[in-house]
């Protein structure tokens, strides 16, 4: 930790495993934060840096009040990024701490994949828990489950409780993708035994229709991809056979993960318990599939009502911490694990109906894209006394970095066990505008990019995908000598200035080199207790 960070810190009575977090509450020490009884991340799923009232989207065309009323109540960061361009990895580096591309298969994930969290790594939840928090995951995982083949029909280990989380209410992938299930903690909810889930991703089941051959059963047309096992009237990826009385609601799904994750704030609150939970939301992913009640709320069609949809699950949530009590000592934090995407396999007319709006905002591209459309995302702290209403940060840092930055604030003389994630907490608080030296950007392992201040640099052939399709994109590569680009005056990345300073493309050239063949600092990890000898 540096001599600021510790500075601030050097009166902060420490929390313990034994000691609630919250008993630290009422404890007033000059210029530190005290600990938040709760601590609520929100990641939203393919939610664009437009596509938000506060980040310039029209609340016309695509009302975000809630979200929009968190921003005004807390810090809105311009300069956030989620670690990738796509799901997987993104939620993989959130929880770790840890680059994805440091670690084989972290790719987006079948549905039926094995877990690529160890259960002996250190993670986010697990530090929450270590410090007294009660820990919960809601809605999209995607992160695997099991360790080779799974059986559906009997407990699936190892999984979120194994990881850190006390309780878990999950999709097993995302909505798209089989089994169409729910699973609660380790097991598939509202299983009949009699009727055994089995699923694959190589083969159909005898007897059962697809969405390639059996279009009259759909509800909802596939445009590429999502034409495997028809489930609720909807083509997915996979097949799946039985669960009949498990298959979740899609129109319901988004209710659901908020009732549950409304229930646990409630006992937990009524228990006076710290807790932390990360809510997952399904929207705005493919199959977009709103709630009758939002249909049409929008002026941009299906992909505009589930943004409205999201939008009133965000504000549910905090209805519930000011009914329980705990607006005042709750961290809020909202954000999206990768940029937007309009065609993502389904004909649900995103591209027609966009009508004007802008979802990467400023910039260009989106979802599965190493330009700024693809990991610049929507990221706002509500910290009642301790950010100010209203702000506006152009700190430079990445999700991962909550880590770090949650552990500085329980234990400041604690040594991070995370590999990648720095220490925030002052950004977090509004009085560092500037985060990060370096941010490594990517879209894949072999698509690695780094941006340092103003400046981005990506090595020359690396591969770029300029469009906001999951399809059709155009590709180019990155020149010989590379591209460099300035952020503040060309955010849309249109312009290379790499022959005009080539002093700062050696530096972020070899910098970029050499934070890819940085170790990872098992001392650390060994004397935080977090990882065995």
């Amino acid at each position: 930790m540096n001599k600021s960070n510790s500075l601030l810190f050097s009166g902060l009575l420490l929390a313990t495993a034994a000691i609630p977090a919250f008993a630290q509450a009422g404890t007033e020490i000059s210029k530190t934060p005290k600990l938040p009884k709760a601590v609520v991340v929100i990641f939203a799923d393919d939610l664009g840096y437009g596509d938000v009232g506060c980040y310039g989207a029209d609340p016309q065309k695509i009302p975000t009040p809630a979200i929009d009323k968190l921003c005004k109540q807390g810090i809105k960061f311009t300069d956030a990024y989620s670690t990738t361009s796509v799901c997987t990895p993104s939620r993989y580096a959130f929880l770790t701490g840890q680059y994805p591309w440091r670690k084989e298969g972290t790719g987006i994930l079948p549905g039926d994949a094995a877990m690529i969290i160890d259960t002996d790594q250190p993670t986010l939840p697990k530090i929450m828990q270590k410090y007294g928090y009660k820990t919960a995951v809601f809605g999209k995982w995607h992160l695997g489950l099991g360790k080779g083949k799974i059986d559906w029909n009997h407990s699936i280990s190892p999984g979120p409780n194994d990881i850190g989380f006390d309780e878990s209410c999950i999709f097993a992938a995302t909505g798209d993708r089989v089994p169409c299930v729910i699973l609660r903690n380790d097991k598939v909810e509202n299983l009949d035994p009699n009727d055994p889930i089995e699923v694959s991703y190589k083969h159909n089941f005898p007897g059962l229709p697809n969405g390639k051959d059996n279009k009259d059963l759909l509800k909802l047309m596939w445009s590429h991809g999502h034409n495997n096992a028809i489930i609720n009237g909807i083509g997915r990826i996979g097949f799946m056979k039985g669960g009949k009385a498990a298959l979740w609601d899609d129109e319901k799904n988004a209710d659901f993960i908020t009732n549950e994750a409304i229930q646990f704030i409630k006992r937990n609150a009524q228990a006076k318990q710290p807790f932390f939970v990360y809510f997952a939301t399904h929207d705005i992913h493919v199959p977009r599939t709103p709630d009758k009640r939002f249909v049409g709320k929008s002026k941009c069609g299906v992909r505009g009502d589930v943004t409205v949809q999201l939008d009133d699950c965000v504000g549910r949530l905090m209805k519930t911490l000011d009914e329980c009590g705990l607006s005042n000592d709750t961290l809020v934090i909202f954000t999206s694990d990768n940029g937007p995407v309009l065609d993502d396999g389904y004909a649900d007319n995103a591209v027609k109906d966009n009508v004007g709006h802008s979802p990467s905002g400023p910039f260009r591209a989106g979802k599965y894209s190493i330009l700024e459309g693809g990991s610049r995302v929507p990221f706002i702290v509500r910290w009642p006394g301790v950010v100010k209403p209203g702000m506006e940060s152009k700190a430079l840092i990445n999700q991962m970095d909550l880590g770090a930055t949650l552990l500085a604030l329980l234990d400041p003389k604690a040594k991070s066990p995370f590999p990648d994630s720095e220490n925030h907490l002052l950004a977090l608080e509004g009085k560092d505008t500037k985060g990060r030296d370096y941010h490594i950007v990517n879209s894949s392992a072999k698509m690695v990019g780094i941006r340092s201040g103003k400046w981005k640099y990506l090595p020359a052939g690396t591969p770029i995908r300029d469009g906001i399709n999951g399809l059709g994109a155009k590709m180019s590569r990155a020149p010989e000598g590379g591209l460099l680009i300035d952020l503040e005056k060309d955010p849309k990345e249109l312009n290379n200035l790499a022959s005009k300073h080539p002093d700062i493309v050696k530096h972020l050239h070899n910098k970029l080199e050499e934070i890819k063949k940085s170790p990872v600092n098992k001392e650390n990890l060994r004397e935080y207790a977090l990882l065995d000898d």
